[in-house]
């Protein structure tokens, strides 16, 4: 009893330690289903938790809900769920969430462009409580790596008529290790520790994450010391960081799992003679690209596969800038000074580097006669009033991608729809068969060898002008505790830092 009250005026006295993050907008749904903005699913990452998840390295799937998961063959995979595993109003979290959640996603309720991972699931079986059986139509090299979508509360959700629209999507309860506790858009966005969490309290009190849409504004907090985790850009990491930064913050790099692209909307007639997409490859120099924009920090990008990956072909050269040569295939099609070729580059100026590369872009294009305009917007116009209705020339955007990505999503003409991730609308039948049937194979070398042919087909076709793959630099308060670099980043272990 002494214990126990000591320990409560303890936790009364000791002020409550906060982690400050930011966010360059506000985010469209924390609905792990409808995330598909990076705003969302990064806070929604805290709030709720898939079956399984990537080890620290993102090298292995290992347990999150699940305790245990294994194939009883090819097509029949088993989950057993942790017992202890609650939802935030704290009911018990089960085999029927498992089912809903699977079901709700293949519904006409929801529009997402998740859903075509779940597309060969023949049916999700609730053997009891905490054990769940997933039957397969056929073999999926991605079975266990789609179940990482997180889970959602059956009884709260099971009478809900339109999912799009819910208060849900903004006040959600989770399993996750922090819980929302206060959403104001364009300022902050508050979650605590959830105490009950099964694999224990987190050990920081409560996460903020600040609504800052200004990359320079958020630069100015990280180095006042009002955000305790950012990245940096490489002109911030170069040139702008005085000495006293590096006493109080610990700066970690490591290769991003993302590529930044220029992407074709195919849909319009401009576009479609593949000449004039190989012109404007020629003409960009992606050298000079990543040496402006990134000062060594960065690669270029030779493929939709990341390097020192499986599935990623050394053979692929990038394209090396030929002024006379795009000239001339312009000629062929009718351009000429008289007669330029105008295009617009639309973007995003949430990201800091983005805006910069669309002015280099457009600057490299005119050595060749090609005249472009640029649209720079705020995050959720861009998505909203260019990207997902496809009202756009090209887009400037980048992908982030797993270690073992699913070319269905970007390349399918099947995901050329509504919520699907085919922005540009690629079809290619040859391309829909080679992914088609390797959706299959589970011989990670077979698998390998034929997403190497894919990538050759796609970067002749240029659907996309592929330019760089940055790495992360992360720049960390070194207050916190426990923070363990790692290949898969410094974010595996965050309930058990401190601060």
């Amino acid at each position: 009893m002494l214990k126990s009250l000591l320990f409560l005026l303890c936790a009364l006295w000791l002020p409550a330690s906060t982690l400050h993050l930011v966010t360059s907008s506000n985010p469209a749904r924390l609905n792990p289903l409808l995330a598909t903005d990076s705003s969302s699913s990064e806070i929604a990452g805290f709030l709720f938790n898939g079956l399984v998840k990537f080890d620290k390295d993102s090298a292995t799937i290992i347990g999150d809900l699940a305790t245990k998961f294994y194939f009883e063959d090819d097509q029949t995979l088993l989950f057993e769920l942790n017992s202890h595993a609650k939802w935030h109003d704290g009911v018990a979290l089960t085999a029927d969430d498992v089912l809903f959640t699977y079901e709700l996603l293949r519904s006409q309720k929801v529009v997402s462009p998740y859903a075509s991972n779940f597309r060969f699931v023949k049916e999700v079986e609730v053997l009891d409580k905490y054990r769940v059986k997933v039957h397969y139509n056929k073999p999926y090299f991605k079975a266990l790596e789609i179940w990482m979508m997180g889970i959602l509360p059956r009884h709260i959700l099971q009478n809900e008529s339109n999912m799009m629209s819910s208060s849900f999507n903004t006040n959600p309860v989770g399993s996750g290790p922090y819980k929302l506790y206060q959403l104001e858009y364009s300022k902050n966005i508050i979650l605590k520790a959830n105490d009950d969490y099964f694999e224990g309290r987190p050990k920081i009190d409560e996460i903020v994450f600040h609504v800052i849409a200004d990359p320079m504004t958020r630069f100015l907090m990280l180095k006042s010391g009002q955000i305790d985790i950012d990245g940096l850009d490489p002109m911030q990491y170069e040139k702008q960081l005085p000495k006293e930064f590096h006493e109080k913050f610990n700066i970690y790099e490591t290769i991003s799992f993302s590529y930044t692209y220029l992407g074709f909307n195919l849909r319009l007639e401009k576009f479609k003679d593949p000449k004039i997409r190989e012109a404007i490859s020629l003409a960009i120099n992606r050298e000079e690209l990543v040496d402006i924009l990134y000062f060594g920090h960065a690669k270029v990008c030779r493929g939709p596969f990341l390097p020192d990956t499986p599935s990623f072909d050394e053979s692929l050269k990038a394209p090396i800038q030929d002024i006379e040569r795009a000239k001339a295939l312009l000629a062929e099609l009718g351009f000429n000074e008289k007669n330029p070729f105008r295009f617009e580059i639309a973007t995003s100026n949430s990201n800091n580097i983005r805006p910069y590369a669309a002015q280099i872009l457009q600057h490299q294009l005119k050595k060749a006669g090609i005249e472009v305009t640029l649209r720079i917007m705020e995050w959720q116009a861009f998505l909203n009033m260019v990207v997902f209705p496809n009202k756009f020339d090209t887009v400037l955007l980048g992908w982030g991608l797993s270690p073992t990505p699913d070319p269905y999503l970007f390349w399918h003409s099947q995901s050329d729809k509504k919520g699907g991730f085919n922005l540009v609308g690629y079809h290619n039948p040859v391309i829909d068969a080679m992914i088609d049937e390797s959706e299959s194979i589970v011989d990670k070398e077979r698998l390998a060898q034929i997403h190497k042919e894919m990538s050759r087909i796609i970067v002749k076709e240029n659907p996309y002008l592929f330019l760089y793959t940055p790495t992360a630099i992360t720049a960390a308060n070194r207050e916190i505790k426990n923070i363990e670099p790692t290949l898969g980043g410094i974010w595996h272990n965050y309930i058990d830092w401190e601060k």
